[in-house]
């Protein structure tokens, strides 16, 4: 069991991959995402899965191009995070046995990745969809679908984008930036821990 939070490490330096990761597991967050615009990300992500693998889910964001797939794939990573939707990378993810999270913002693009294979939606940027936009999103999404909501969505407000339909978080800025020293990185994956174990009660799968 784990908590639907993704640890956004835009930005990581290599040297820090594993140490950081380390302390965000250790917190209680088990998904870890390295986007493809940071250094050297493959070189982070499969230092993260050689040293966490079996402690931690690790994954890339700001996946654009169904090749950049096969390299994150090469690394043992599990997961593929994207801005936007790109049913080419859906399916490339899909047919390497990863798991597909898409960057959606309207009810075409929902359905455009649930067609093509997506395990889950990130609603981005959600500060701009805002709860209300949510809420109407979620209304006609099959019952199962799972949102994450991602840009704009803070600890303070989990409880209140769980109430609008969200199942989970993507969390960047607050809770990683390149020259936040690990002690602040931890502290503030704690308090989204705290924050999402308040609003759910109990974990999650």
């Amino acid at each position: 069991m784990s908590r639907r939070l993704i640890a956004i490490l835009r930005g990581l330096e290599p040297a820090r991959a594993v140490e950081t990761a380390a302390a965000i597991v250790e917190a209680g967050i088990g998904w870890i995402e390295v986007p493809l615009n940071s250094p050297d990300p493959l070189r982070s992500i499969a230092a993260m899965q050689a040293a966490l693998g079996d402690r931690a889910r690790i994954g890339a964001g700001t996946v654009l191009a169904p090749e950049e797939v096969r390299r994150v794939a090469d690394t043992g990573a599990s997961f593929i995070v994207s801005p936007n939707c790109n049913a080419r990378v859906i399916a490339r993810t899909k047919e390497l046995g990863l798991g597909s999270y898409p960057g959606v913002f309207t009810p075409s693009e929902c359905f455009a990745a649930l067609d093509a294979g997506a395990d889950a939606l990130k609603l981005f940027p959600a500060g701009m969809a805002g709860l209300e936009g949510l809420k109407a999103i979620r209304a006609v999404l099959p019952r199962e679908t799972l949102v994450y909501a991602v840009g704009g969505a803070a600890p303070a407000s989990f409880a209140d984008w769980k109430a609008a339909g969200a199942d989970g978080f993507g969390l960047g800025s607050s809770l990683f930036q390149p020259d936040w020293p690990l002690t602040r990185v931890t502290q503030a994956a704690a308090v989204s821990v705290a924050a999402y174990d308040a609003a759910w009660g109990t974990l999650t799968a």
